[in-house]
């Protein structure tokens, strides 16, 4: 098949077995839901499969960030104020478009933070 013809299909991530008892697709999903709470805590459960992984270190990675960045403009009068709000608008957004690719099964990067998650898993 060549790459002008692909389908939905060719964008799904082998599925690994979880040892979860949950689709990789729902389990990368529940991974982003409550921030990274649900990332640490399926970053722990989730020992096999590579793709349930890779979205609960992303989760906690891109909420650190957003935390960290809006917490740090917050301290900038007005600028500050105004940014730390369009990041905050920006990281909600984001965490949509990062739930509705997991539940599509795809093994989505954010561009520093998804290179970040992966050298994090590597080395644990």
């Amino acid at each position: 098949m060549s790459d002008d013809n692909k389908t939905d299909d060719d964008i799904i991530v082998t599925k690994d077995p979880s040892s979860l008892n949950l689709d990789q697709n729902v389990a990368g999903l529940l991974c982003y839901l409550g921030t990274v709470i649900t990332g640490i805590i399926f970053l722990i459960i989730e020992k096999k499969n590579k793709f349930v992984r890779f979205h609960a270190m992303q989760s906690i990675c891109f909420f650190v960030a957003i935390w960290v960045v809006t917490f740090v403009l917050g301290f900038i009068p007005f600028l500050g104020w105004a940014l730390s709000g369009l990041i905050s608008l920006a990281g909600i957004i984001g965490w949509i478009v990062l739930m509705v690719k997991a539940y599509n099964n795809e093994y989505y990067k954010l561009p520093v933070i998804g290179n970040l998650a992966e050298d994090f898993l590597k080395k644990i």
